[in-house]
């Protein structure tokens, strides 16, 4: 019966897929049922501190856009950007991975793109090599922030298996690991394709007037509005805010900030709501404007996305968990480097790095893999890079005027498909070493 609830489950992921976006919520819900009623299993726990801490995040992060104060950091990331052009390929993915360290969301990715396009393409550089690498980036930051869900399911997960891990610890592996991962990407994308002056498919396509037209970003005017004090309060607040998270989950219950008995992942819900209530209170923001942010929205999608699909995967891992332990458990025993590569595969259907941690780590916790072989493996949970249809991935391709950043007339021969591997091998490898150092 395992093998027919997890065709069940596969069922349902394709069909996500094929629709999109909350679908994959709204059928795993659907899924849960058919387990419930078809099959007579009992539904699982969804993961709701999980999904209170994404919507604590994202009402914080969506007030500071609501401000202006994304836009802000955007305007920084670009004047960086315009001032060493030569060094597109490094600085381009640098920044968006900082913008999702510092935010909690790769969705902050998209007023950069067209940015890093303009600058390469003035400056004759294949604008593929920084673009592709761009998106891997910003998704590659989410483990590696503070306030991101993935944080968040880890130490939620870690909270309800007794065990006592710190924030301090999670990012002491995953910030290193991920940035040298985003560097090894970067170095490799350097000599990536051919450069545009000896590119013949982009020479040929520049014969057609329409296409050359085209070629030159003339979409500067969101970049050129005037930016307000309002703006900078909220940044300033909310970049104060992230310091004081980051110091309560460190130390926290060492200093007794906190009453006893208060869990991190609670202290973390109310002190990113306290943040985005600071926000709006000192810069009257109109609260009507948050709602319609596209950090909102997306991060709205993402809790229902964990909602349906996380629930109907506990439901089945659930009934099904001393079968999977007695049937992986001699592999892992004797290879717990094996277990980045099951959360690896799973992220290529889930597109949600949250939601792949959300299934895999107490998977993991219950067949006894060593705390700090879990903790090494976190940047394994993102490989949606595999298939190209991820929105940042499109938006690159979209804002790539180019051409050059493509997906190919396999599908599979994509830009993102090898920035990704480099990346997130990299990345993994380095943490696996960096925790058996830091986690105890």
């Amino acid at each position: 019966m395992f093998y027919v609830h997890m065709i069940l489950l596969l069922t349902i992921i394709f069909i996500g897929i094929r629709h999109g976006g909350i679908a994959f919520g709204l059928l795993g819900g659907l899924g849960v049922s058919i387990l419930a009623f078809v099959f007579g299993i009992t539904p699982g726990t969804p993961p709701i501190s999980v999904m209170l801490i994404i919507l604590a995040v994202v009402a914080a992060s969506a007030t500071l856009e609501a401000t202006g104060g994304l836009q802000l950091l955007v305007r920084f990331a670009e004047r960086l950007l315009r001032k060493h052009p030569n060094q597109i390929v490094f600085l381009g993915p640098l920044c968006t991975y900082s913008l999702t360290v510092l935010v909690g969301t790769g969705h902050s990715v998209y007023p950069l793109l067209p940015v890093i396009y303009d600058v390469a393409y003035k400056k004759g550089i294949r604008p593929e090599r920084p673009m592709a690498m761009a998106s891997v980036a910003s998704q590659m930051g989410i483990t590696a922030s503070p306030i991101a869900a993935a944080a968040a399911v880890v130490m939620a997960t870690a909270a309800d298996n007794h065990l006592v891990i710190s924030l301090g610890h999670v990012l002491a592996v995953t910030i290193p690991a991920t940035l040298i991962g985003v560097l090894a990407g970067c170095t490799w994308s350097l000599k990536r394709g051919k450069d545009l002056d000896q590119d013949r498919e982009f020479i040929q396509r520049c014969s057609d007037p329409e296409f050359k037209a085209q070629l030159i970003d003339s979409d500067q005017q969101d970049n050129q509005r005037e930016i307000g004090k309002q703006a900078k309060r909220g940044l300033t607040i909310f970049l104060a805010g992230i310091v004081v998270v980051v110091f309560v989950a460190m130390f926290g219950h060492d200093l007794s900030l906190l009453p006893e008995g208060v869990k991190m992942s609670v202290a973390i819900q109310f002190l990113m709501l306290s943040i985005g209530a600071i926000i709006l209170l000192a810069t009257k923001v109109e609260p009507k404007k948050i709602v319609h942010c596209n950090v909102f929205i997306a991060g709205m999608t993402a809790v229902v996305i964990i909602f349906g699909i996380a629930w109907m995967s506990d439901t089945i891992i659930s009934f099904h968990k001393p079968y999977l332990i007695s049937l992986v458990s001699e592999i892992v025993a004797a290879h717990p480097w094996t277990f980045a590569i099951a959360m690896f595969v799973v992220s290529i259907f889930l597109k949600s790095q949250a939601a792949v941690l959300t299934i895999m780590l107490p998977l993991g916790f219950s067949m006894g893999i060593p705390t700090p072989v879990l903790i090494g493996v976190l940047p394994a949970c993102y490989a949606y890079f595999f298939f190209p249809f991820y929105p940042s991935d499109l938006a690159a391709i979209t804002f790539d005027r180019s051409g050059t950043t493509r997906i190919g007339k396999y599908v599979l021969n994509h830009s993102f498909l090898l920035p990704g591997f480099i990346g997130v091998s990299t990345a993994t490898t380095v943490a696996y070493i960096l925790s058996t150092m830091v986690v105890n």
